[in-house]
């Protein structure tokens, strides 16, 4: 399993100290939140924000796309640092070309699908990815209540990548805490967004081990 705290629910203004904090407490990824205030009625920061904060953090960056035209972006995210970069299908561009044009910055490409989305939207591409996000709430702002319903869409998608026999890692955002991280790995995800459940803590490595043992048992 993998933590990957959501740097939506930091204090922005101690952005790189907090991002720092979470590496050393034991996180795997840093998860970074794009919106354009189109895509998602909300707006938060793009490669610049993304290049300096780099300097704070070795652990991979793995920046969400929440925006209409991922395409046009996706390279200046990479060249500012991203490892990973998600987009979501439903977004106003070719999948196949912007999955390609990740790739040849370097980075690994991946898929999201909103909850009114069908999970098969993705199947076609799942050798091309090394990723897929199931979002467990509405994207576009932190703090909200998991979707249990999603679930389904998790196991459906495990037993897709099984199946293939492929090494797609399935991430969950949205609501993720000691109390929903265990269904969400019983359902097959195996990385996991987590934002409000980690920043609100004082003791950040006391609380990632907390979630990694809610998994284990």
């Amino acid at each position: 399993m993998k933590i990957a705290p959501s740097v939506l629910a930091s204090d922005f203004s101690r952005l790189g100290e907090e991002s720092a904090a979470m590496e050393l407490a034991g996180a795997d990824l840093l998860h970074l939140d794009v919106m354009d205030g189109h895509f998602v009625p909300n707006i938060t920061f793009g490669p610049p924000v993304v290049e300096r904060l780099r300097r704070w953090v070795s652990i991979p960056f793995d920046v969400h796309l929440m925006i209409s035209e991922p395409h046009r972006y996706a390279g200046q995210f990479a060249k500012a640092g991203a490892d990973i970069i998600t987009f979501h299908v439903e977004a106003d561009c070719d999948i196949g070309e912007t999955i390609d044009l990740i790739k040849s910055h370097g980075a690994v490409p991946g898929l999201v699908v909103k909850p009114k989305t069908s999970i098969d939207s993705v199947f076609p591409y799942l050798e091309r990815v090394g990723m897929v996000l199931v979002m467990t709430v509405e994207p576009g702002f932190g703090g909200q209540s998991f979707m249990s319903d999603m679930l389904p869409k998790v196991s459906e998608l495990r037993s897709r990548i099984d199946a293939l026999g492929l090494s797609v890692d399935i991430q969950v955002d949205g609501g993720i805490s000691r109390e929903t991280i265990a269904l969400a790995a019983q359902a097959g995800a195996n990385v996991f967004v987590v934002g409000s459940a980690l920043f609100s803590q004082k003791d950040y490595a006391g609380a990632i081990a907390e979630l990694r043992s809610a998994v284990d048992n």
